[in-house]
């Protein structure tokens, strides 16, 4: 079997064999990002290809066709853009049986018992995503960068560039970002930043500088605020996608993306949003590998083919 999970930022493929009523890792590859609507379609069946030939490699074994394969990408949420992935994988002989989801999807089966609750991704990107026990789905957020992403990596960070501008020109606070900023750029002056965020820096580079908002976050009224504004929005998303499902106050919930696997303090800035809210999750998983979910899946695909 196969399970893949594709985003912007990377592409994870893992190969693994039935080991009883489970299933046993075999070999893990990784490539580039495999979203089609962020790096086109010759770059992103590349990178799954890639990451396939990666994980036979891993394992010490020759590419062959698989017995059956789930994708979970980014940016395959129409069924134009998996009828792509199914042409390709049929085109190289990936597997006699295989389905593409929303990478989303895959959060739910590998961080909640049944497979059904609410995912939220807090990662250079954003979005909630709902699934219930009929298999009904619901989303919230993940409107993009410039429509959204509220909570995410990148819009956290955005917020603390814009805050050490206003800070810099007294139309707002002072605040420790500024310094911490300025730092991580290497540079003396705010008016600095302008030169390097707009010719030097892409998103998930600009994502990678959530943290440094987080760290402020403790001493720092201008951080915290923002670190409290991005957790409700992601709540508000959380909220939304369940609401559609007719869900009450207590559900599954899964984690993922950077900020919420390396980050406790937001984690829990995010339940207790969740809380002011009146929801209690339960349980609540941090899924540090996606792809784990798209073997389980895998595995079921397998049973039924």
């Amino acid at each position: 079997m196969l399970g893949f999970d594709g985003g912007g930022t990377r592409t994870v493929a893992l190969l693994a064999s039935r080991n009883g009523s489970g299933w046993k890792l075999l070999g893990r590859g990784e490539a580039g990002p495999s979203n089609r609507q962020a790096v086109g379609t010759p770059a992103a069946l590349a990178a799954l290809d890639a990451a396939a030939d990666a994980a036979f490699a891993s394992a010490g074994r020759p590419r062959k066709a698989v017995r059956a394969a789930v994708l979970g990408l980014a940016g395959a949420g129409r069924a134009e853009d998996r009828e792509v992935i199914r042409e390709w994988a049929a085109k190289v002989h990936l597997a006699p049986a295989v389905d593409v989801i929303e990478d989303a999807a895959l959060l739910l089966a590998a961080g909640t018992p049944d497979g059904w609750g609410v995912a939220v991704v807090a990662g250079t990107g954003s979005m909630a995503y709902a699934r219930a026990a009929d298999g009904r789905t619901a989303r919230a957020g993940g409107w993009g960068y410039l429509l959204g992403d509220e909570g995410s990596g990148y819009a956290l960070a955005l917020a603390g560039l814009r805050a050490a501008a206003r800070a810099a020109d007294g139309r707002g606070p002072r605040t420790v970002l500024t310094d911490k900023l300025l730092s991580a750029f290497g540079l003396t002056r705010p008016e600095e930043l302008v030169g390097v965020v707009y010719r030097g820096c892409d998103r998930p580079a600009l994502a990678a500088l959530a943290p440094l908002v987080l760290d402020a976050a403790e001493r720092c009224p201008v951080a915290a605020e923002l670190a409290t504004a991005a957790v409700a929005e992601l709540a508000a998303a959380a909220v939304a996608a369940a609401r559609q499902l007719g869900y009450g106050a207590a559900f599954p919930v899964a984690l993922a993306g950077g900020l919420f696997e390396s980050r406790a303090d937001y984690r829990e800035r995010f339940l207790a949003a969740l809380a002011e809210q009146g929801v209690t999750p339960a349980p609540v998983a941090v899924v540090r590998e996606p792809a784990e979910g798209a073997v389980r899946l895998a595995l079921a695909l397998r049973a039924t083919a």
